[in-house]
């Protein structure tokens, strides 16, 4: 798949630019809700840098996720994540697309709070199963079972994640339409 975009509107490309200002625009959600692949064709339709907070906290660490999972469990992932995405807030405006677990921890919560816009991918169960049962590179589903655990993950975390500043449906459509979506919640934000 090709991060080329269909055009998107001129104009609400430039309100939703007037909307962010000089703000970080920081996808949340869970697994598979696509918010690496939106946020790359999000930066790229705005303009702006793209940074995956997952691969910034594996560029840092030279480990993978699962391998720093097992070497020092999630507590110590946890705060790792959290320093990393508050130095890559430090710079905007820019799209940060963040781990699943990083808008539950407290303390990241508020670095996005206070340097970003948070925009949450809300999928349901099924949809995000389709997307993440093809790999085995999620720490967390490696459970005797995943779409349970999966469900368990989104009843303990869409309430965090509905303090998100912005809420986009993830679902099977063409990830252009996704980020058509994203830009107009982003340009219909009320003025601060």
């Amino acid at each position: 798949m090709s991060d080329v975009m269909e055009p998107v509107s001129e104009a609400l490309i430039e309100r939703a630019k007037a909307a962010l200002g000089r703000r970080n625009l920081v996808f949340i959600g869970l697994m598979g809700a696509g918010k690496s692949a939106v946020g790359r064709m999000t930066a790229a339709a705005l303009g702006i840098p793209f940074i995956d907070s997952d691969h910034e906290i594996e560029r840092v660490s030279r480990m993978t996720i699962s391998e720093l999972f097992a070497a020092y469990g999630e507590e110590e992932f946890r705060a790792l994540e959290t320093r990393v995405i508050k130095r890559l807030l430090n710079t905007g405006p820019r799209v940060v697309s963040t781990g699943g677990g990083a808008y539950i921890n407290e303390r990241t919560r508020r670095h996005i709070k206070k340097q970003g816009l948070s925009i949450w991918l809300n999928a349901e169960l099924d949809v995000l199963w389709e997307r993440v049962n093809k790999r085995d590179t999620r720490p967390l589903l490696k459970t005797e079972n995943p779409k349970q655990t999966l469900e368990n993950l989104m009843h303990a975390r869409y309430p965090i994640y509905a303090e998100a500043d912005l809420t986009v449906i993830s679902r099977d459509v063409k990830k252009e339409v996704m980020v058509e979506e994203v830009l107009a919640a982003l340009a219909a934000m009320p003025k601060k």
